[in-house]
């Protein structure tokens, strides 16, 4: 079982708070395309004929693909790969770009699951992160997805963004369990510093939200999420029984997958590949079938970190079992106070060798993971 993900590193524009990889020119778009086919040819061994259970493109807005490019892509894919018959294929997508006749293109070219990047429906926060849609197309890509066909659709919702109290949340996600969505994924703000937010906040002209505000939301998103029947399965993400992301949950699993396009990575269990972040650079190295890429090679203990820090996101937990006899770590032994320590303040539980975190210990779950980690 495998995946592979498809960074597309096009925007309409830049949004105030994103410090991913991509390019509001689409001068080199096509070329773009034609190298991403051409780095799937070149790396049609990578994932070793396993099976490919899912295709996520991400990016970027892969929204702006033409049906063409789209076709392209996912025609490589299947030509080259091994694909499973019921993969889940997922698509990124900005509500501005989901017309109707676009929806009905991405069901043709056989997107059978959607990302849509609402962030808010209040107008003034849209502005100030700089989306491209306004929140009654927020509200209306949504009902023409479903109109469309599209049942399994996930949108992503921003938290912690300055505001006098948790009103605008609120309603944020009041309007959200109106839709009738089957998945969300939510983000606290984060300010990034080569980011329009994080410059602003350098100069003073922008304030962020103080932890505890941004935790009382967080706190208000748990209880709101299953109050209305979804699941948290990891931090961020929440589903309707049944609709996790089954390309997320293989990277919080450790399963393989090839990354291409600019900025993507791949893993293959032993090592890491990072792509160049530079489109020019990209397609050039491409052309002379070259993959600009730098590989990692992973440590027994560099394994055992990313063990701890994915699956102690998650609500199926660290099998410290595992832990110990795959790689070599036995947190049990090394970090038997800490661990008391964290059950103590219910922060953490062990049970049947699995830890968890708590949704308290979920508040501190970057530093729980970076006190267990091996040095």
């Amino acid at each position: 079982m495998s995946g592979i993900y498809l960074h597309i590193p096009f925007c309409k524009q830049a949004c105030h708070y994103c410090d991913f990889h991509f390019s509001t020119s689409m001068g080199h778009k096509e070329v773009t395309i034609q190298a991403i086919s051409r780095e799937l040819e070149l790396r049609r061994s990578y994932l070793q004929d396993q099976e490919v259970k899912t295709i996520y493109f991400g990016g970027g807005t892969p929204s702006l693909l033409t049906q063409a490019e789209l076709q392209l892509l996912l025609q490589t894919i299947k030509g080259l790969f091994i694909v499973s018959e019921d993969a889940e294929i997922t698509l990124e997508a900005n509500p501005d770009d989901l017309k109707p006749e676009k929806l009905q293109e991405l069901r043709a070219a056989g997107i059978n699951r959607l990302s849509i990047g609402l962030q808010s429906f209040h107008e003034p926060h849209l502005r100030l992160m700089n989306r491209a849609h306004n929140a009654t197309e927020s509200l209306q890509c949504v009902r023409d997805a479903q109109a469309a066909g599209f049942d399994n659709i996930t949108v992503d919702l921003i938290y912690g963004i300055p505001a006098p109290d948790h009103g605008i949340w609120l309603n944020d996600l009041e309007t959200l369990f109106s839709l009738n969505v089957q998945h969300v994924s939510c983000y606290a703000l984060t300010i990034e510093p080569d980011t329009a937010l994080g410059r602003w906040s350098k100069k003073g002209k922008f304030k962020p939200s103080e932890d505890d505000y941004t935790a009382q939301q967080f706190e208000l998103l748990l209880a709101q999420m299953a109050q209305h029947g979804f699941v948290q399965y990891e931090i961020s993400n929440f589903c309707k029984p049944g609709f996790e992301s089954r390309h997320n949950s293989n990277y919080w699993r450790g399963v393989h997958y090839l990354g291409v396009g600019p900025s993507a990575h791949s893993f293959n269990g032993h090592s890491r590949q990072y792509n160049v972040a530079n489109n020019r650079k990209y397609t050039a190295a491409i052309s002379e079938s070259i993959i600009p890429a730098e590989i990692e090679e992973l440590t027994l203990a560099d394994q055992a970190n990313d063990y701890l820090l994915t699956t102690l996101r998650t609500t199926w937990g660290c099998d410290l079992a595992l832990l110990r006899d795959k790689y070599a770590y036995d947190v049990q032994a090394s970090h038997r106070v800490y661990l008391q320590e964290l059950q103590q303040k219910d922060l953490a539980r062990i049970a049947d060798n699995v830890l968890y975190l708590t949704d308290k210990g979920k508040l501190l779950a970057d530093q729980i993971t970076l006190d267990l980690m091996l040095e």
